[in-house]
């Protein structure tokens, strides 16, 4: 069994995101794939499945023919488009006519601060998360919304070296977020555990670039909202020695810092939520490797 202090930092974490690049898969493949981990030993690290909105008629064919347990709901986060007013229509019809899965959460991206207000409107009855360009200030936007009431979502990397933020930008974005209490998730790039360099694809003459470890960041969220230094926040953001960390039944400890188990608890219920992965068995399968599962 893991220390608790894993544990509660791995609970529901991993949105499967399995039709998105780099794995691409079919509609049928991620909806197998989704039932089989829910039955899993590693399961409690599992969080919702993400679908576009546009996919939802799709998904519903391939859910029937899943091998979903017939009393397991599941929760799924739709990819919003341009139009979330439609949007919203199309999610609460979905959900009123399907059986055996739910939409309670919506994706969408917002090309300016001014525009977020509508989105929120638009999505008032869904819990929502908005992502923004990380090119820009972060605090209009985060301050935007904040105020209208939704979430905050961040992009970690793609499939090309030049989708992969600086890490300064990331510990931009967690210091504004803690700073307000805002929700995040994080979405894109972070495969595997700590900070290191590998393929961007699983291709093999795909580029090899530095990637974000999801223990990075979210551990860079919790000790963001404890109150920890943008310094040694982007020194977190950028370990990559498994033995800076001590994961115990009762705090976690990055170097001479520690975190309780009741914060981490909180942060993860009400601040850092979840990463969207299109593989849900790379990141897990890189912990047992670590020894830490």
């Amino acid at each position: 069994m893991p220390p608790d202090s894993l544990r509660v930092l791995l609970s529901g974490l991993v949105d499967y995101a399995g039709l998105f690049p780099p794995a691409s898969l079919s509609m049928t493949d991620v909806a197998t794939n989704y039932a089989a981990y829910r039955q899993s030993p590693d399961a409690g690290a599992l969080g919702r499945l993400i679908v576009p909105v546009a996919r939802l008629g799709e998904f519903s064919g391939a859910m029937s023919s899943s091998g979903r347990r017939e009393h397991d709901t599941w929760r799924i986060s739709a990819l919003a488009s341009d139009d979330a007013t439609q949007d919203a229509k199309d999610i609460a019809e979905w959900n009123a006519s399907t059986n055996g899965a739910v939409v309670d959460t919506v994706e969408v991206r917002a090309t300016s601060p001014d525009a977020i207000a509508g989105i929120a409107r638009a999505l008032r009855e869904y819990t929502a998360y908005v992502e923004f360009p990380l090119v820009h200030d972060p605090l209009p936007y985060v301050d935007a919304i904040a105020r209208a009431g939704v979430r905050a979502k961040i992009r970690t990397g793609g499939v090309t070296p030049d989708a992969f933020p600086h890490s300064v930008q990331i510990v931009r974005f967690l210091r504004a977020c803690a700073d307000r209490n805002l929700p995040f998730k994080a979405t894109a790039g972070l495969h595997h555990p700590l900070r290191s360099r590998y393929r961007l694809t699983y291709a093999p003459d795909a580029p090899i670039g530095d990637m974000f470890g999801f223990l990075n960041v979210f551990l860079a969220a919790a000790f963001a909202s404890k109150g920890l230094p943008e310094t040694q926040l982007l020194s977190l953001v950028e370990e990559r020695d498994p033995s800076a960390l001590e994961f115990r039944s009762d705090a976690i400890r990055w170097r001479d810092e520690v975190i309780d188990l009741q914060r981490l608890a909180d942060i993860r219920t009400s601040f850092a939520i979840a990463f969207g992965s299109c593989s849900f068995r790379e990141p897990i399968d890189d912990l047992h490797q670590l020894g830490l599962l």
